[in-house]
């Protein structure tokens, strides 16, 4: 058997529970590709959607990283906005809240977090 896992974003699995937000899929991607080293998810922002929670991660310290895979949207973090187009990368610290909001065909993206020095361990 192959320890290869293939799949496409759109397959993930995603929340559901009692706090899923209208218009927003967070799916499982570490979780569902059985990846145990760092968190990793797939968001999909319907376009239109102002419900993306601003959040930072001084609790947990870890940092974030964010790659647009489709469609584009714009990023507040501190104190600014960014307009990221497809393809873009961006790289936010604990420390910074941030938030999201979908451009006018919506947007996916892939989010990858860790925290600097400290064994991962997947949230329960």
């Amino acid at each position: 058997m192959s320890d290869v896992t293939v799949t496409s974003a759109g397959e993930i699995g995603y929340y559901q529970g009692p706090k899923a937000i209208p218009g927003i899929k967070f799916r499982h991607a570490a979780r569902d590709l059985g990846v145990s080293a760092w968190g990793m998810g797939v968001i999909d922002m319907d376009p239109g959607v102002t419900g993306y929670p601003e959040h930072d991660h001084v609790e947990s310290g870890q940092e974030e990283v964010y790659v647009v895979l489709k469609g584009s949207a714009t990023l507040r973090a501190a104190g600014r906005e960014w307009a990221l187009a497809e393809g873009a990368i961006v790289r936010v610290p604990p420390d910074v809240k941030r938030a999201f909001l979908p451009g006018a065909s919506g947007v996916t993206l892939l989010a990858i977090g860790g925290t600097p020095g400290k064994a991962y361990a997947a949230a329960k």
